[in-house]
């Protein structure tokens, strides 16, 4: 038996024996200890395997185990499948769609439309590996449908009342069923089970101008959003505490960023649920239409497409998504070329163009598949309607789906090329140097490869922070500031550990964010907001101003034993989690929620991911 088979074996039974701890806590969304969790972490496995060693070429391997770039997500790379999508809801819920062979027509009421809404996630988290992203304005038409019914009720009961009462008894019968459906939302998201062994993850675009024409019933379906994030769901412990999913997506315009402006009052709600809960995370429709031309949401976590035309010039965001990424390991770069500037970018190309083919590779491994292999995703709307004997890059092509090309450490790598971080005036100059540089590099390859179109991406970096902080130690051995810390600063993000104002930091970050055209996320570091909903809104209307899309941080934990609700201690030696109240250190029994990367997560992590997350610090 070859070292690589027996690699395999280990890998396989530390998952069964909790010894392989790398590949257990690298999801923090994912219950390692299931047994459906574990078998798909053990196909995870079997796919990284025969990926590395029978499908990829040898130099991108080799590329890889150095720590050169990460070829991500190669548990699912021998699937025929792909990252991450929005889904294309308005088509499947006014066209219908199939589920599991069943035929499931438009939806005659709210209730209805937000149970089937639940059913096409499941089925879409089931067929990708990635996030996923639907909108509200398209279930907004479904509110409507619904006080449209439950009036046509009350007018065949002929009540003796006057027309104000009617109205009355219409709007709250219309709250009930909202307030119901939303919850159902919640509650199915949170707890149905996907083939990969967690909850859907998804987002919820909560954009009012979205769909002018439904822009009432939108509002009505955010503001019940809002007010069940603040309310919380309980735990198994009947505590209640902070969901991680689904992730709320709230888009800042002129209607309801300052104080009277139409939405204000959903502003402050949405503030009040930051606040409590660091969720909605913030959108400027202001900045995207600046430098995009056109608002839409991030896929997930953070992935954004690039605009795309339809066959009428007409853009189109949902019903597309991305491939799949290769990120490049900005330090190693930095570090091969001994600090020498002409070395870096002659480096960087050589990196550039490994991750260019892992791109290609990701595209041309589809060419063939037929759209028969996910229903839901090439045949019933949630992408397209192709035929089942259909080739899906037909789909892929005609809807504008992006590769990605991320990348780690800008911090590190200009901290060692000029000596001071990008917050100074010599390193922002190179970190601007470095992001124009990759954005170009991109461009370029858009025209010699006109079917592919390239994005460049700030990679999350769950499990990656410390994976490419090993690899870089095992090179180039241990260098202050730069290899010793034990992960990787994400991606043009200021460093963890600087004392820097949370304003600063926005504009910093704002003006380096931009480069990135697949996306990218920013965030403040707080203290718990809890009682001071006007700082979240002045950080909003910053944010408005300045940065496409960012987020607030902060502790929210919760205690299983004593039901101590506030900040966990950490453990130095061990970092486990550590009740401050009752002493519990059962890591099944405590709820600590952190800012993973652009998602949430709870309890449990990488080492690299737990080091970043616990010497972050507060900007506000």
């Amino acid at each position: 038996m070859s070292k690589s088979e027996n690699e395999l074996i280990d890998a396989v039974c530390g998952l069964l024996d909790f010894t392989n701890q790398d590949v257990l806590t690298e999801n923090a969304n994912k219950q390692s200890q299931l047994v459906s969790t574990q078998r798909d972490l053990m196909a995870g496995e079997v796919s990284k395997y025969i990926s590395k060693t029978k499908i990829l070429p040898r130099h991108l391997v080799e590329a890889h185990d150095r720590g050169e770039i990460k070829i991500h997500d190669l548990d699912y790379y021998l699937n025929s499948t792909y990252n991450c999508e929005l889904i294309n809801l308005d088509d499947m819920l006014q066209n219908g769609t199939v589920i599991n062979k069943k035929m499931i027509e438009k939806p005659k009421s709210l209730r209805t439309a937000m149970t089937i809404v639940t059913q096409i996630a499941a089925q879409v988290a089931s067929s990708t590996y990635g996030g996923q992203t639907i909108s509200l304005s398209h279930i907004a038409p479904f509110v409507r449908i619904s006080k449209e019914k439950i009036t046509k009720k009350y007018q065949r009961m002929n009540l003796p009342i006057d027309d104000g009462y009617l109205q009355a008894l219409i709007s709250k019968e219309l709250e009930d069923e909202i307030r119901d459906a939303v919850q159902t939302f919640n509650y199915q998201v949170s707890t149905l089970m996907t083939t990969n062994g967690q909850s859907p993850f998804i987002s919820v675009c909560m954009y009012i101008s979205e769909k002018p024409e439904y822009e009432k019933e939108t509002v009505m379906l955010i503001e019940e959003f809002l007010k069940q994030r603040i309310a919380g769901i309980k735990n198994e412990y009947g505590v209640v505490a902070t969901q991680t999913f689904p992730k709320l997506l709230y888009f800042l315009d002129e209607n309801n960023t300052y104080p009277g402006s139409d939405y204000y009052w959903l502003t402050k709600l949405a503030a009040q649920s930051t606040a409590l809960r660091m969720n909605p995370d913030i959108v400027s429709v202001k900045k995207m239409k600046e430098l995009h031309g056109y608002a839409f949401p991030p896929m997930g976590c953070r992935a954004f497409l690039s605009v795309f035309k339809d066959e009428n010039d007409e853009a189109i965001f949902y019903g597309r998504g991305n491939l799949g990424v290769c990120s490049i390991n900005l330090p190693y770069v930095a570090l091969e070329s001994g600090g020498v500037y002409e070395d870096f970018f002659r480096l960087l190309d050589e990196k550039l163009e490994l991750a260019r083919q892992v791109c290609e590779l990701r595209y041309e491994k589809l060419r063939g598949v037929k759209a028969s292999i996910a229903p839901i995703l090439w045949q019933h709307g949630a992408i397209s309607r192709l035929g089942p004997d259909d080739d899906i890059l037909k789909a892929i092509d005609e809807r504008g789906f992006t590769v990605t090309i991320g990348y780690s450490g800008l911090y590190e790598t200009v901290k060692y090329m000029c000596g001071e971080s990008h917050t100074g005036k010599e390193g922002f100059a190179l970190a601007e140097c470095i992001m124009r540089y990759l954005r170009d590099s991109l461009s370029n390859f858009k025209i010699n490869q006109p079917h592919l179109r390239f994005a460049l991406y700030g990679t999350p970096q769950e499990s990656t922070t410390g994976w490419f902080s090993e690899k870089l130690k095992a090179r180039f051995g241990e260098i202050k500031d730069i290899t010793d810390k034990g992960w990787i600063t994400n991606s043009y993000h200021v460093d963890i550990r600087e004392e820097i104002d949370a304003f600063t930091k926005l504009d910093i970050e704002g003006a380096l964010q931009r480069y990135s055209t697949g996306g990218a996320v920013s965030y403040v570091e707080t203290s718990p907001l809890y009682n001071n909903v006007g700082a979240v809104l002045k950080l909003y209307e910053h944010m408005y101003e300045t940065i496409i899309y960012s987020e607030i941080n902060f502790e929210s934990d919760v205690c299983g034993v004593c039901k101590y609700s506030g900040v966990m201690e950490n453990d130095p030696e061990t970092l486990d989690w550590v009740c401050p109240v009752c002493g519990n250190r059962d890591q099944t029994k405590l709820s600590v929620v952190r800012r993973t990367c652009g998602y949430l997560g709870e309890t449990t992590w990488t080492t690299g991911r737990k080091l970043d997350i616990i010497n972050r610090v507060k900007h506000l």
